[in-house]
């Protein structure tokens, strides 16, 4: 397993192993990595010959200078669990290799980045196109995997990737839960004992209200959600929406056509988790 910080490097790496004739897949991350970021390594593994792994965590992306300066930062653990998989290359830059001087390009996420994240984090999908584009540039793979948990920043990536001609496959995975339910995030270890306790209580809420939406309303089972998670006294609900997978518009009604998801963003203290899960009509 190969580090490098430099882009120039990695770039002519992946040159050469492509002249060569291999398949490259590539699973960008922030570090921290857990059993969720390893699953979406062992996906590329069955499709790619060669894995490149990135770690960065990109300031762009964080509206709240508090939460940047708060995410977990793991490098010699992360360094220790690559070593572990197949793994080929991991990419280690400095901000400064990935923004030498100010990017201020602009992109057009439709109505994307309007609801939902957009909405509740000004700026934080501008921030993943620059990142995630600048990587693409640098490493150019066949394939590039995302974990489902961040169900529309992958309607994002995907949507950045055909505006901006990168021939690259967008492979979204899915989301890997902890025993007792939880999405598996890099965030969980900021939880104290006290909220970890009270957490799961967010995927139990959504998958339960699939089964509750047999017999509700789109409104009402919203309602049933926010209220069920608000009344614990570690949980408050940011936001609750029912989506259309594609379009990412909020449905009101069950019979609408298309794959309908449920989003939601909870704070637990300082801490904020996602989760998605899908509704079958």
């Amino acid at each position: 397993m190969k580090i490098l910080k430099s882009a120039k490097k990695l770039t002519k790496e992946v040159e050469n192993l492509k002249s060569q004739g291999n398949s490259i897949g590539f699973v960008p991350t922030m570090g921290a990595l857990h059993q969720g970021h390893l699953s979406l390594i062992e996906n590329a593994n069955h499709y790619n010959d060669i894995i490149i792994v990135s770690i960065f965590v990109n300031p762009t992306q964080f509206n709240d200078k508090d939460d940047y300066d708060r995410y977990p930062r793991t490098m010699d653990v992360d360094i220790e669990k690559l070593k572990k998989v197949k793994c080929d290359y991991v990419f280690t830059p400095e901000e400064n290799e990935m923004y030498p001087e100010e990017d201020n390009r602009e992109f057009n996420f439709g109505n994307l980045d309007k609801v939902m994240e957009g909405e509740h984090r000004p700026g934080h999908f501008k921030g993943v196109a620059l990142v995630v584009s600048k990587l693409f540039e640098i490493v150019n793979p066949h394939k590039a995997y995302f974990g489902e948990k961040d169900f529309q920043q992958v309607a994002v990536i995907k949507h950045i990737t055909k505006q901006l001609g990168f021939n690259i496959e967008i492979v979204p995975c899915p989301i890997i839960r902890e025993k007792d339910g939880l999405a598996m995030s890099s965030r969980n270890t900021l939880l104290t004992t006290d909220q970890r306790m009270n957490v799961s209580l967010i995927s139990k809420t959504i998958f339960e209200a699939r089964e509750r939406s047999k017999k509700m309303t789109v409104s009402e089972t919203k309602d049933w959600v926010i209220r069920t998670i608000n009344d614990n006294p570690y949980l408050n609900v940011e936001y609750f929406e029912i989506v259309d997978e594609s379009s990412l518009e909020p449905i009101d009604n069950w019979s609408q056509k298309g794959e309908k998801v449920g989003c939601i963003a909870v704070h637990v203290g300082k801490v904020r988790l996602i989760d998605n899960i899908r509704f079958y009509s």
